[in-house]
């Protein structure tokens, strides 16, 4: 059974196209629905979701979590493996909902992930039966790179982006998230935002911006 997630959504009322933010580990969908403010006038008739993950994060209740770190809180390899398989099945039910609500093809609609919202993007969408316009990870890392050929049903186009000073999550993440990608027949495109910790460079959300537009279909 899926759980519900709770989101706001920005945007016009009638939308063509939708983009999903998947925020990291202990922050919760607020902090990456304010990028709507910067992207949405570049990205007309486009509504932003950005749910909170289902569980409240075991080192910051005031967030949440898509699964526990064991070796940042304590938890089991099985548990976080419950848990994510979990947060899988409610982030697919959470884009078949927005698809529905938004009346749209799933070509027309992009996932952003931040962080662990990254690991949870670049698992879903390939999974998923049908490919969605293409995923942005910042930050992030591809989880279990060994399954992905076998695993992979769809090969949506992927942005990666991460900072060359992250103290969070290893620099030489985007590199193996690159080669995984890129051994499994994925088109891949990546970014390094120079002098950045964890976080998004304004730079590289520009980077971002024009890769969703050219998915949308939008003219530069």
């Amino acid at each position: 059974m899926t759980r519900d997630l709770q989101s706001g959504r920005r945007g016009p009322e009638k939308a063509d196209s939708a983009v999903i933010f998947l925020h990291g580990y202990g922050a919760d969908g607020a902090d990456l629905l304010g990028l709507a403010d910067p992207l949405g006038p570049h990205l007309p008739g486009t509504a932003f979701y950005a749910p909170d993950a289902a569980e409240r994060c075991v080192n910051n209740p005031m967030g949440f979590q898509w699964f526990p770190i064991p070796w940042m809180d304590g938890s089991t390899e099985e548990q976080a493996r419950s848990s994510m398989s979990q947060s899988i099945d409610d982030v697919n039910a959470f884009i078949d909902t927005v698809l529905a609500a938004e009346g749209i093809a799933p070509e027309r609609l992009i996932l952003v992930g931040f962080s662990q919202g990254t690991m949870m993007s670049l698992h879903v969408a390939p999974r998923r039966d049908k490919p969605i316009g293409g995923v942005v990870g910042f930050s992030g890392r591809l989880l279990v790179p060994e399954l992905l050929e076998a695993e992979a049903k769809v090969k949506p186009p992927v942005l990666l982006l991460h900072g060359d000073q992250d103290p969070v999550v290893p620099f030489e993440s985007l590199q193996l998230a690159a080669e995984g990608l890129h051994g499994a027949g994925f088109e891949v495109f990546s970014y390094v935002m120079k002098n950045t910790q964890h976080g998004i460079s304004p730079d590289g959300l520009s980077v971002a911006l024009s890769f969703i537009r050219d998915r949308l279909g939008l003219q530069t």
